[in-house]
């Protein structure tokens, strides 16, 4: 498990005792292939890793840009590139899933950073699952609508930002972690088999509301 905080760390080894865990800065590339490269091998990896930093598109920073790029973008690339080679080097088959977005496919507003660096893992992710497959590594996406997180409670505690969105949702509401985590687990799953390259909406209907 790969964990940003040494609070995440402590929580993780008092509900999971028998998961080892690592806290690496994702933005430091050197420090990641050091600790995940040693911590092999794997069989499944999840790319969770996230970042959001709300500005309209007229006041995005170059900071803010580099940072979203770093976590939500390159991080997925560079984690999933030190994971697929020992997969390869042992040649057992695998399965990828990379956390992204039902705004990698719907414009939000003082979201452009954020459903920019979504889409760009949405298509990173196609091509890991042409490249791969061939390897016996299947690559796929969530895209879930808001999750109910910290992250995502910091984002949209405004009742009347959050109702607007609701609004859009058929089924009325939000997404709870739980309904991500299951339809993660059935892609890294058997049960998942021939579904390689494909991006597995969570969104309540968002996007065909």
């Amino acid at each position: 498990a790969l964990s940003r905080t040494a609070a995440d760390l402590e929580s993780l080894t008092r509900e999971c005792p028998g998961i080892e865990t690592l806290c690496v800065d994702l933005a430091d590339w050197e420090a990641v292939e050091a600790a995940v490269g040693a911590a092999g091998p794997f069989e499944l990896l999840v790319n969770n890793a996230a970042g959001a930093e709300l500005q309209s598109f007229l006041e995005v920073t170059r900071s803010a840009l580099q940072r979203s790029l770093d976590v939500n973008f390159g991080a997925v690339l560079h984690v999933s590139q030190i994971v697929a080679r020992q997969m390869i080097a042992q040649g057992v088959p695998g399965a990828i899933v990379n956390v992204s977005s039902q705004a990698s496919k719907r414009a939000l507003r003082d979201h452009a950073v954020y459903c920019s660096t979504k889409s760009a893992v949405d298509m990173l992710s196609k091509v890991m699952a042409m490249e791969l497959g061939p390897h016996k590594i299947r690559v796929n996406t969530v895209n879930p609508t808001v999750v109910m997180t910290d992250m995502g409670r910091i984002n949209w505690s405004d009742p009347q930002k959050s109702a607007a969105m609701i609004n859009r949702i058929p089924l009325g509401k939000f997404a709870e972690v739980d309904d991500v985590v299951n339809s993660i687990l059935f892609l890294l799953s058997d049960k998942s088999a021939m579904t390689t390259g494909s991006s597995l909406m969570v969104d309540g209907g968002f996007l065909v509301s």
